[in-house]
């Protein structure tokens, strides 16, 4: 005899949790919260994710792997490391300044926890450092190719880029409107890249 069908969407449910914690942050959302948000009774909810963090952790990786890709598919995709950084930051911006919810989730959702929680505290820190070890790498094959100086400070300007890219998700959640934000982004690199070759 087959088994009875699930009687929700799971893809549905995720997204809509992903939402609450992209909007409250991970301490913000209670297991009614969720409840609410996903239409699961809490049983239902524990059998179909686990737990809150194992629902928490797989909504972090579903926004990394869709809206959080930018970062990745900019920095692969373009061969000019000022192309990949301007695609990079135009993109952070609309993923970031969207309606609701605002912000970039990996940044804004445990930026303070209570000791119980440093787990998901250090998991998502280690989320951040993997993405500056991202742009850091663009930037060593940018002096490797020749597009950067050979005495560029590698990890110097890796750090500087990754704290400017969190410093919009900041700023979006504090409202600064998209246009001042995307016209941030030239100000940034021309000081960052003065001997790379200023896209049209």
């Amino acid at each position: 005899m087959a088994g009875r069908p699930r009687e929700f969407d799971r893809d549905v449910a995720l997204t809509r949790a992903q939402a609450l914690f992209w909007e409250r942050g991970y301490e913000g959302v209670s297991l009614t919260d969720l409840v609410a948000a996903t239409g699961l009774a809490s049983a239902r909810l524990y059998a179909a994710f686990g737990s809150k963090e194992q629902l928490f952790r797989e909504a972090v990786v579903r926004y990394e792997r869709e809206e959080g890709g930018f970062a990745d598919r900019a920095l692969a995709s373009e061969p000019d490391v000022r192309r990949a950084l301007e695609r990079m930051f135009h993109e952070a911006i609309d993923v970031y300044t969207r309606p609701s919810p605002r912000g970039c989730l990996v940044v804004t959702a445990a930026t303070n926890c209570t000791e119980k929680h440093h787990t998901i505290q250090a998991w998502l820190a280690e989320h951040r450092r993997s993405r500056t070890e991202s742009i850091i790498g663009r930037v060593r094959r940018a002096v490797r190719e020749r597009q950067l100086s050979a005495n560029t400070d590698v990890e110097a300007l890796g750090q500087a880029l990754s704290i400017f890219l969190n410093g919009l998700s900041v700023q979006s959640r504090d409202g600064v409107p998209p246009e001042q934000l995307h016209a941030s982004i030239a100000v940034m690199l021309s000081g960052a890249l003065p001997d790379s070759t200023p896209c049209r």
